[in-house]
């Protein structure tokens, strides 16, 4: 139960009162750039799993507050280490995922007490059980790049940020208590007994602390690295072993001992650093590294100069303005919260997982170096591939094309130190963790290269998509490539495996086309049509089908479950994917209005939602229509391929009003690294990549009056919409630079030549826009594609 008051529950922190000046912004933090519209809460409440805390675009360090770290079994809603609705805080810790369905990390989690020190957190129910401490939102500032927050049982102010390898901490103790802080390198997000595997702790001559930790989490055998310093000398310190039971303990020594002020190696570890009563803040920065702790110290040490917090602070937001002002929107304060913390989730990876030295650690746990034929660049890693290839990485190519590079030079690096020679399917931190389906690092690829981003070895990316797609051991590739469908007495999820390989196989025949490689080209179109065995025109649903090609009985459309015929769905969510060629979909599903009145049926739907008890991924319901889940993103944009926009914009503006919010609880699932948060900005601005790897957008309406995106070359692209209100919300007419446009796509090259785009928009539907063939987006079975080849081009032509 939380305190009607702050000051009623803890009347003690009146005399600590100066720390709650910190508490509100202060006139030098008044907006002057984009992240003064950025609002970290949203989506560290319900499903979003998104974290409040301090971190830079695409930084290493993502240094936020954790209210508990409970045991995987019971973590899902703690997948970000946060939830708002609680009210203590187990302390920060300096790696999280933003918006992750399952998790990891927490690591080099730091807690400052003022007072009497506890070395166990403590039970939440009671409060001074542990060293965990009560808040109030009341003392809470979540900006971009900067976090504070009031510990209330020990008058302690915390303020944290960011910079791309270094998580900056500021520390303001109340007077008369001795200062400590805290190190516990036992917890884990998503943890249980015994994901420790191993740990080291010890202080160096120069007072520097530095350790490591093995876990066996969701990339087994991941080892983070750390180095921390402070601005005060130490007192005192203790380092502990809390481990016990242990079968073979060794001989006496130093480093293997309960207690010890210089070292300690285990799989329990905790650190009290003690600095007596302090007249100053203390400043804490740490410097972490997945290679070792001298590369720890190196980042420290190149990257950790002085110890001006507010510099640093003023720097994060800096980057977060310069990042962010690559689109000005115009709207309401509310319209501008919504889409720039979009823009800012969408920004957050995947992250940098390299030292200043160039090394990173590979998925064949060796250490490598970032650098390959075209020289050194930056290693990226954080690999939400199953959600991100959708919409999050196609904005990075359409937005900042120089980060696409060293994205896809990342995937290519990992699929060259990966032992079974394939692209990352979900990794970070450079190791894999296998979750999830299809090769979607293919479509990311292609994406990039069929819409002009140039500066990788496409020859090496090109082999390795290949490598990815023709590697039987993989999801039953095998028996993909044999039977033309991955059969469902061989493998789970099959009719999705099915699906999706059939798409990621067509984005790599684009790729091969724009390399002049007919051959491979050829064999992967053909690839590409093996959507048509999933479907099933008696029942007009995807099914998955056994070895003897017979479908699977007994099917229910309705049913949805781990290990089904399909990947957190079921198939009224994935019978719809086919996303290279809709048009034959809808010739399959009966012809334009057939296939218009069953996707209607999609959102008109009464379901009742125990169908999903068992699947806790698929939320924000609307009908079938499941928002919080990627496999429902496109099937709003369909009814373009089909002749009818109006239901298009009908569709996106019940998705965008009910979903959607500026609240703690404001997205309607995970965010999944960016996914969620890429799709409302390519929907408020209009415009949608159905099909990543062609260089077409298929139109939606705009959310946004107004809103100019500032491209590479000092290009700029207006979209307007007027008038945009409640009382028009359908499109009745587009112009694209002042001239009428009757088709309802956009193709990535008109967008990167600059220019302005108009919605004329009106209360009734215009029925009659979109309507023909030629008016609709490409589909693999109507059109052929063509994309610029020469590296020369900025971006991609279509012919029809």
């Amino acid at each position: 139960m939380r305190c009607s008051s702050f000051r009623a529950c803890l009347p003690g922190l009146l005399a600590v009162a100066v720390s709650f000046a910190l508490a509100a912004p202060a006139s030098a933090w008044a907006a002057e750039g984009h992240s003064a519209d950025v609002d970290p809460r949203i989506g560290t409440g319900g499903d979003g799993h998104t974290f409040p805390g301090a971190t830079v675009p695409f930084g290493m360090i993502q240094l936020s507050p954790d209210t508990a770290m409970p045991d995987f079994k019971h973590a899902y809603k703690y997948a970000a280490g946060y939830q708002y609705g609680d009210s203590s805080l187990l302390g920060f810790s300096h790696t999280h995922f933003s918006g992750s369905g399952h998790s990891d990390m927490g690591d080099v989690l730091v807690m400052p007490i003022a007072g009497d020190v506890r070395l166990e957190p403590g039970d939440p129910a009671k409060p001074g059980s542990g060293y965990r401490s009560r808040f109030s939102h009341d003392t809470e500032v979540a900006q971009a790049g900067y976090y504070a927050v009031t510990l209330g049982d020990y008058g302690v102010r915390a303020e944290l940020t960011s910079g791309r390898r270094i998580g900056w901490h500021r520390y303001t103790f109340p007077a008369g208590k001795p200062a400590h802080l805290l190190l516990d390198l036992r917890p884990s997000i998503y943890d249980y007994p015994g994901k420790v595997l191993w740990s080291s702790l010890r202080v160096q001559e120069d007072g520097t602390v530095t350790g490591c930790r093995t876990t066996r989490g969701w990339a087994p055998g991941r080892e983070l690295c750390f180095a921390m310093r402070f601005s005060q000398p130490m007192t005192s310190r203790t380092l502990y072993n809390r481990e016990t039971d242990v079968v073979y303990k060794g001989f006496k020594g130093p480093g293997n001992q309960p207690e010890d002020h210089d070292g300690q190696s285990g799989r329990a570890l905790e650190g009290v650093f003690d600095f007596g009563n302090l007249k100053q803040p203390l400043g804490v920065k740490v410097a972490i590294s997945s290679v070792s702790e001298a590369n720890a110290i190196a980042n420290l040490d190149a990257e950790g100069k002085g110890w001006d917090f507010d510099a640093r602070r003023a720097e994060a937001r800096a980057d977060w303005d310069k990042a962010l002002a690559s689109i000005d929107v115009e709207g309401s304060k509310d319209q501008r919260v919504g889409f720039y913390t979009s823009l800012y989730h969408a920004l957050l990876s995947p992250t940098l997982s390299m030292d200043v030295n160039g090394q990173f650690r590979g998925p064949d746990g060796a250490v490598h170096e970032a650098v390959d034929k075209n020289g050194k660049f930056e290693f990226h890693s954080t690999w939400s591939l199953w959600d991100v290839y959708r919409a999050q990485q196609p904005l990075m190519a359409l937005l900042m094309p120089q980060r696409s590079t060293d994205f896809i030079r990342s995937l290519i690096a990992s699929r060259e130190a990966s032992p079974f020679g394939i692209l990352p399917v979900w990794a970070y931190q450079g190791m894999e963790t296998w979750c999830m389906i299809g090769y979607h690092a293919v479509p990311v690829i292609a994406d990039a290269y069929v819409k002009g981003v140039r500066g990788f070895d496409a020859d090496a990316a090109l082999k390795a998509m290949v490598a990815s797609a023709t590697y039987a051991p993989y999801g039953d590739l095998g028996d993909y490539m044999k039977l033309g469908y991955v059969p469902i007495d061989k493998e789970p999820e099959a009719a999705s495996k099915t699906l999706e390989y059939a798409y990621d196989d067509w984005s790599l025949a684009q790729m091969a086309k724009a390399m002049g490689r007919k051959d491979i080209a050829a064999t992967f179109d053909k690839r590409a049509g093996n959507w048509r065995n999933a479907y099933d025109p008696k029942t007009g649903f995807m099914r998955a089908r056994k070895t003897d090609g017979s479908f699977r009985e007994p099917f229910n459309p309705d049913v949805a479950g781990y290990g089904s015929d399909y990947t957190e769905g079921n198939a009224w969510q994935y019978s719809w994917y086919v996303p290279q060629d809709v048009a034959a979909l809808v010739k399959a599903m009966g012809g334009d209005q057939t296939f218009v009145t069953k996707l209607d049926s999609v959102f008109e739907a009464k379901v009742d939602k125990s169908h999903f008890a068992n699947v806790e991924d698929i939320t924000g319901l609307i009908g079938w229509y499941a928002h919080g889940n990627e496999p429902s993103h496109h099937l709003a944009y369909l009814y373009d391929y089909a002749g009818a926009p109006w239901q298009t914009q009908k569709r996106l503006k019940q998705i965008m009003d009910s979903q959607y919010a500026t609240r703690p609880d404001g997205l309607a699932g995970n965010d999944d690294l960016g996914q969620m948060s890429a799709w409302y900005i390519f929907t408020a601005l209009g415009f949608y990549p159905v099909t990543p790897a062609s260089d077409e957008y298929a139109f939606g309406r705009p959310f946004v009056s107004r809103a100019i995106l500032h491209l590479p070359g000092g290009k700029t692209f207006t979209v307007t919409a007027e008038p945009l209100d409640d009382a028009h919300p359908y499109v009745g007419s587009v112009t694209l630079n002042g001239k009428p446009l009757n088709r309802v796509f956009l193709r990535h090259g008109e967008i990167v030549a600059g220019g302005e785009l108009h919605f004329t928009m009106q209360a009734e539907p215009n029925r009659a826009w979109g309507q023909g063939a030629d008016a609709r987006p490409s589909s693999m079975s109507t059109s052929t594609t063509k994309v610029a080849a020469t590296s020369g081009e900025s971006g991609s032509k279509s012919s029809r």
